[in-house]
């Protein structure tokens, strides 16, 4: 898709707010997620789904969590939630659904339903004045260009992997049989 100048200056511009938003999530979901993390002292496995450009910000909240909380976790596209990942939701799969305004938001909504219809509990990385009353709980962010969107919410993501992670009791500064660095032969 060709960008107009307009939309590279609103982009521009967004760019420059990035940090200081940053700051506003660490300043307020650090400790309502470190409260809402200790619910999930004994889940087993976690479902992470994200469409477009958040689909990738998806496998790392997946990764991270499996790296620091040793639990399993998966990531998905959303759209292929029907093609196997539903058969393991219920009550006891907490399905986390990155829905950020943009091309794909509805269609997000609508997996995220899918995921609801089967009793999991829906954690939404979504602005706070999304209107999407799908979600049992948001981990909120600030509404941004799309295109933006993984660099905020993928800090939500790290945060839920550190506070289980330290609700469990676990060395999140030294997670087990993890390499600091890759050595390619």
């Amino acid at each position: 898709q060709d960008l107009s100048g307009e939309q590279i200056a609103e982009i521009i511009n967004g760019l420059r707010q990035i940090p200081a938003q940053m700051e506003q999530i660490l300043e307020t979901q650090d400790s309502q997620i470190e409260d809402f993390a200790h619910q999930f002292n004994d889940t087993q496995d976690f479902i992470f789904v994200g469409r477009g450009i958040n689909y990738p910000i998806a496998l790392e909240g997946a990764l991270k969590l499996k790296e620091i909380s040793y639990i399993h976790a998966e990531g998905y596209p959303a759209g292929e939630m029907k093609h196997g990942p539903i058969a393991l939701l219920d009550d006891k799969v907490p399905v986390v659904a990155i829905a950020m305004p943009g091309l794909v938001y509805e269609k997000v909504l609508s997996n995220a339903q899918e995921a609801k219809a089967r009793d999991a509990q829906l954690i939404g990385v979504t602005p706070e004045s999304t209107e999407a009353d799908v979600f049992d709980n948001v981990l909120a962010v600030p509404a941004v260009d799309e295109l933006l969107s993984p660099m905020l919410t993928v800090i939500p993501l790290q945060l839920l992997a550190y506070h289980i992670a330290a609700h469990r009791g676990l060395d999140v500064d030294q997670p087990r049989n993890l390499a600091k660095s890759v050595t390619v032969e």
